[in-house]
């Protein structure tokens, strides 16, 4: 999910199907903030089996953008020797942007996108740009998810993973390399992604939804890096501090996952362009990919 700037967006069309479902089992954290108590839900899977979408690639002629889709030398060396991988999860690790199947699950979906669509023509017109956290709290101002309805939501609707995701999270792991979420998008909605690529919860940098003591909504914690503009940047440099790492590369489709390469945080900024392309960001990338069958492929 996007802070709001003037950008053109190409959309890559996605038919799915179904695979399969999955089951969890949902528990709740209380934890004191400013609005006095109010639960985290935590998701405990059981059986977590995703749906995997398959993605039908566009002609590079026709998107307009072929020079760094082979990359340099100098890139393909720090991939290869890259120590930790950042990804954004909403899609890149995921086809969906995750607030918006949550609103259209509950009935919001229609008012959510007239908003974005309103917000974006006006953004166009004025040239301007809204922050992150003002985006996020107008859209979950629409439909005020309730705990129940979050907890329906996960149990009914299984993680849509993009191709390719988990063999290159497997083959990461298997050469040793760290791998982390980061995400504007909610934990609650990531906890079950990373239990199926074998993720550890503590590489999750993602926000908190909230609520009171009979599950109403009441907002979400504005203490997490990611819930502000510029925190997926600062999420990377917080880890590459804390875990001394020499090299780190970012992986992503938007802005703010653009915003992590810069001293101190992702060496590599890496656009994926499987689920929707974004030309003011592709054109500042290191190497722009349409699948991640490049990114296995160069770690033979």
């Amino acid at each position: 999910m996007e802070a709001f700037i003037t950008s053109r967006i190409i959309p890559v069309q996605l038919p799915c199907r179904k695979l399969s479902s999955f089951s969890a089992d949902l528990s709740l954290r209380r934890y004191p903030c400013r609005r006095g108590s109010v639960s985290i839900m935590n998701h405990h899977s059981r059986l977590l089996r995703p749906v995997t979408a398959s993605v039908q690639p566009q002609e590079l002629s026709a998107l307009g953008r072929e020079g760094n889709t082979f990359p340099s030398k100098e890139v393909l060396d720090i991939w290869r020797n890259v120590e930790a991988v950042c990804f954004d999860v909403d899609s890149t690790v995921c086809v969906d942007e995750g607030i918006d199947e949550l609103a259209e699950f509950c009935g919001a979906g229609k008012a959510v996108a007239e908003w974005t669509a309103s917000t974006d023509c006006y953004l166009r017109a004025m040239g301007g740009s809204v922050p992150f956290e003002e985006a996020l709290a107008a859209r979950l101002s629409l439909f005020k998810p309730c705990l129940s309805k979050v907890d329906e939501y996960l149990q009914k609707t299984p993680p849509r993973l993009s191709p390719g995701i988990e063999e290159l999270v497997k083959k990461l792991r298997a050469n040793k390399i760290d791998v982390y979420l980061i995400s504007g998008g909610f934990r609650q909605m990531i906890n079950p992604v990373a239990s199926i690529l074998g993720i550890p919860r503590e590489n999750i940098f993602a926000n908190n939804l909230l609520f009171g003591k009979s599950g109403e909504f009441v907002g979400f914690d504005d203490k997490e890096p990611t819930s502000r503009s510029g925190g997926k940047a600062k999420a990377v440099q917080q880890i590459r501090k804390g875990r001394l790492y020499k090299t780190m590369a970012m992986i992503g489709d938007g802005a703010t996952d653009l915003e992590a390469r810069q001293p101190g945080g992702a060496d590599l900024f890496i656009c994926y362009a499987g689920v929707q392309l974004r030309e003011a960001v592709a054109a500042q990338a290191d190497w722009l990919i349409f699948s991640f069958e490049p990114l296995i492929n160069s770690l033979d």
